[in-house]
């Protein structure tokens, strides 16, 4: 523990021209104390480490000093990758690794170019989860991503509708989606790929260190999960509704139900056939429930035609609305 604080010390310094105890001790998370100690060691161990003394002070490498342990482990590269996502690495135990990847890159720039992390970071931040939502890190989301790191198999027991299911997993990749984590493994024994939710997840365990299964080379995750994710928003989509839509309503119809059903609704349509620009669609949507949620957000620039059910449904709707602002 001390050799690895030890040796980003000297990675801090060596990235920048001088550091008070104080800024190393928090980056360090250490008191001053052990930032006085452990300067002490490394220039005992052969490191020139100064300490200029006073109130504009601190430690600095003498010399133009250069380590040689900027080498990446592989950790640390793969997390590096990932570092434009903190949340996400800390969630997958990752933080520690890109913090160290980031210091050693620093550490091998030049010394005009030593901001660069900080001037990203000042200009591009991703926070992934929607608005309005407070995601809950899965608890075993380590042990998954342990085990996507390592190509390790494993064992999970997953909630599914009212039961519970156990699987033998190659988890290939994690995607986070909107907040949500989900795996991508294959079944073990089985050449389809499948989605699961980690937050359904209710124990996973590592096989033994030796059962690593063999990763395809023409698996693509991105690719994967597009598909994945086209397939599902189409599965939900049972049943159909005719609506009247205004022009502003048209415009609208994306942001209020599935863009892509939305957009070939549209098209199919084709121009709008009535002088005032009002065009008829047939719209597939997940259920009459869910078409009246979302519809109703369109107000006076939608009209429902059929189902009948639902065209009563925004009728009363109509009704008690006028009662509530008619004079």
């Amino acid at each position: 523990m001390r050799a690895a604080r030890l040796i980003k010390m000297v990675l801090l310094l060596q990235s920048r021209p001088s550091m008070t105890a104080a800024e190393l001790a928090r980056e360090l998370e250490v008191s001053e104390r052990t930032v006085t100690r452990d300067a002490q060691a490394l220039s005992e161990a052969g490191v020139p480490v100064y300490a200029d003394r006073g109130r504009a002070g601190g430690y600095r490498l003498v010399g133009g000093y250069r380590t040689r342990l900027t080498g990446l482990a592989r950790n640390e590269a793969e997390a590096l990758f990932l570092s434009g996502v903190p949340g996400a690495l800390r969630e997958m135990g990752l933080e520690d690794a890109a913090s160290a990847a980031r210091l050693k890159v620093s550490a091998a720039l030049l010394p005009s170019l030593r901001d660069a992390s900080r001037a990203a970071a000042q200009r591009f931040h991703l926070d992934a989860p929607s608005w309005f939502t407070e995601p809950k890190t899965p608890e075993l989301l380590p042990v998954v991503a342990d085990a996507v790191w390592d190509d390790r198999r494993v064992l999970a027991r997953y909630r599914r509708g009212d039961s519970a299911v156990e699987r033998e997993l190659d988890p290939y990749g994690l995607v986070l989606k909107a907040g949500i984590w989900y795996l991508c493994a294959r079944v073990t024994g089985r050449d389809s790929y499948r989605v699961y939710r980690i937050d359904r997840f209710t124990a996973v365990d590592l096989l033994a260190d030796g059962d690593r299964f063999t990763r395809e080379k023409d698996f693509d995750l991105p690719a994967f999960w597009e598909e994945q994710a086209e397939q599902f928003a189409r599965s939900i989509l049972h049943t159909e509704v005719v609506v009247r839509l205004s022009p502003d309503g048209a415009r609208r119809l994306p942001y209020a139900v599935d863009p892509v059903a939305a957009k070939e609704a549209l098209e199919a349509a084709g121009r709008p056939r009535t002088d005032d620009g009002w065009v008829t669609v047939t719209l597939p949507v997940e259920s009459e429930e869910v078409a009246h949620g979302q519809l109703a957000g369109l107000g006076p620039e939608v009209e429902v035609l059929a189902p009948e059910v639902l065209r009563v449904r925004f009728a009363r709707d109509a009704a008690r609305l006028a009662a509530l602002y008619g004079s």
